[in-house]
């Protein structure tokens, strides 16, 4: 391939995320693309009755659903929680518009989530005013994921939140294809004290000032122990996930039985759990080897217009960074959310490719509920005024 169609082989990677700012990390999506997008409809609701779990895989479903669709031909995606983000070639978009309209079915009869999906083009965000430039963070050698910065995809939010763009729901029945998507992992409380969800987003249009914030909140974060990483060899368990399992059952493809699924998902648990508990190998595969890529490719950090991170790190810390961020409230607004564990949702098409890719949230409600509070502190904000 050439030209447009490989647009995003050819996009610069840069491997330290303190250079997620810079103008040089990003190139301009081409004209004819279009940007997917997904989000829960009341994701608080189901976090309340403690369904996150399955929230955060309907929304790394997205993700899987359409690179499935693609025969996993490399796109940009963000995973945010309770939704995702991506942007394809016009080539490639009406297949990944029939990903989204079977991913959406899949989720109402599923797991009786509603998922809003829709699809715009590059050129409409344009003309508004917007912009969607991507980069590449290499969270480890083996595995990179997109940011994105200029503004589009909180446009494209935004519209699809107002009902414009939405892709219908495929016809009952229709499921997408969820291979390799999984949710065993477990993880362990904080090892700092804290799980700290948070977003922050530039006030009205962004200016330097906004980027220079956002470059001092990542050199605080990375400043913290460990980095704040909330990933680590030993947070990381594969206890008996009863939960992950029936998740892992209703995403199998359909035509057998639930109990076969179910049985089926077991026996998967259960493999992985001697594989890793032995540190086995087996052909290309070491077992070593992948938990170590796990904690590498996780995606605890992230740009989509505007900042996401899910840390570890102390209470302490957690409130000198709210503090910093209230004293940057005339360019800046954030939403932070703590909690005691992180939860991990994995996409790992390959277990001897080390590029699977392992998104990451905070386990009582996350970037949903971070979002929430971001809303909040708005219409106090407002209220004020």
């Amino acid at each position: 391939m050439s030209g447009e169609a490989d647009f995003y082989a050819s996009v610069p990677v840069f491997d330290s995320f303190g250079d997620v700012m810079k103008p040089a990390s990003y190139r301009p999506v081409p004209d004819d693309w279009s940007i997917g997008f997904s989000d829960v409809i009341g994701s608080t609701k189901a976090i309340a009755e403690g369904r996150y779990k399955a929230v955060n895989m309907v929304g790394a479903g997205v993700i899987a659903a359409v690179s499935n669709a693609l025969k996993r031909k490399p796109f940009p995606f963000v995973f945010g929680g309770d939704g995702a983000s991506f942007a394809v070639s016009a080539a490639d978009a009406p297949l990944a518009a029939e990903a989204l309209r079977a991913m959406a079915v899949f989720a109402r009869e599923e797991l009786q989530i509603e998922l809003r999906v829709a699809m715009i083009p590059i050129a409409d965000i344009r003309a508004a005013g917007r912009d969607v430039r991507v980069g590449r963070f290499a969270a480890s050698p083996h595995c990179t994921y997109a940011m994105f910065v200029g503004g589009g995809l909180a446009y494209v939010e935004m519209e699809a939140k107002r009902g414009l763009y939405q892709l219908e729901p495929a016809p009952p029945g229709s499921r997408p294809d969820l291979s390799d998507l999984s949710c065993r992992w477990s993880v362990a409380p904080a090892a700092n004290g804290t799980i700290l969800s948070l977003i922050v987003a530039p006030r009205g249009e962004a200016d330097e000032r906004f980027a220079a914030l956002v470059e001092e909140v990542v050199q605080m974060a990375m400043s913290a122990k460990d980095g704040g990483r909330p990933i680590t060899l030993s947070s990381l368990h594969l206890p008996w996930p009863k939960q992950g399992i029936e998740l892992e059952a209703a995403s199998a493809p359909p035509g057998a039985a639930r109990l076969f699924r179910r049985l089926r998902a077991a026996y998967n648990v259960w493999g992985a759990r001697i594989t890793t508990t032995l540190k086995l190998k087996a052909g290309k595969f070491d077992a070593v080897e992948y938990v170590n890529d796990v904690v590498a490719n996780s995606d605890f950090r992230k740009f989509d217009d505007g900042l996401r991170m899910t840390l570890d790190c102390s209470e302490d810390f957690a409130e000198a960074l709210e503090r910093r961020l209230q004293q940057a409230s005339d360019i800046a607004e954030y939403g932070a959310f703590r909690q005691s564990n992180a939860l991990l949702t994995c996409y790992a098409p390959s277990l001897t490719d080390r590029s699977h890719v392992h998104f990451v949230d905070g386990a009582g409600g996350g970037y949903a509920m971070a979002a929430k509070a971001m809303k909040e502190r708005r219409v106090v904000a407002a209220d004020a005024a």
